[in-house]
């Protein structure tokens, strides 16, 4: 973040009314996407992993693999949880006000957590028998990484000047997950309910079809691990 933050702030200069002009706010804002991407990254790249290091628990007759993701995911959100008084802390010393809306963080947060661990248990149960996967993962999130709006604003002008990147921000779920976060915390503002709504179903869906593959595949875990 701190090399983001010198380039994109220092460097650069932010040029988004929302910054005013000040790398300080621009650090902030960038603070309120990194940390829910790390959370979610994180969970990702150890979930494509977990089922193949505790090959040893999986080969167990009685040990419910879909406790693996479910931790990965979990131990990770812990790690988030401790980064969110630091986030809290820096608001009001870069000048930001908090507001009524930041009670509704707690919504965005499970909407993530639900999307996490549908992404979990299909990434998850598809690298046991694809091994590439988890290398291929790694390129796929930094790509995701900048296709969703965390080091810059969706309001930024060449992205409202543009209906190809709009509609293509728009259709990325983390899109409207990040915003989540940036409206509460940062801009003091009601997310887009619609948007983050549609978002909710479509975790709940992924939720199903990522646990749906996992069970299918249960079996076949023992003799691929």
């Amino acid at each position: 973040m701190i090399v983001y933050t010198i380039v994109f702030g220092f460097i650069i200069r932010p040029r988004d009314p929302a910054f005013e002009g000040s790398p300080w706010l621009y650090a902030l804002f960038l603070f309120c996407g990194v940390l829910p991407w790390t959370w979610f990254s994180s969970s990702s790249l150890e979930s494509a992993n977990v089922l193949m290091i505790h090959g040893n628990l999986i080969k167990k007759i009685l040990f419910p693999a879909e406790i693996l993701p479910i931790v990965a995911v979990s131990s990770n959100l812990i790690h988030f949880m401790f980064g969110l008084p630091i986030l809290f802390l820096f608001v009001p010393i870069f000048g930001k006000a908090y507001t009524p809306y930041i009670f509704f963080l707690p919504l965005v947060i499970l909407i993530q957590f639900v999307f996490s661990l549908g992404f979990a248990f299909l990434i998850s149960s598809l690298t046991v028998h694809f091994r590439d996967i988890k290398d291929i993962l790694a390129n796929f999130l930094t790509f995701w990484f900048f296709a969703s709006p965390i080091v810059y604003p969706i309001t930024f002008s060449t992205i409202q000047e543009s209906n190809f990147l709009r509609i293509f921000l728009n259709l990325n779920p983390m899109t409207h997950i990040m915003q989540g976060y940036q409206n509460c915390v940062f801009f003091g503002t009601l997310f887009h309910w619609k948007k983050l709504g549609i978002t909710f179903v479509l975790a709940i869906f992924l939720f199903i079809l990522g646990y749906y593959i996992f069970d299918r595949l249960r079996d076949s875990f023992p003799e691929e691990v």
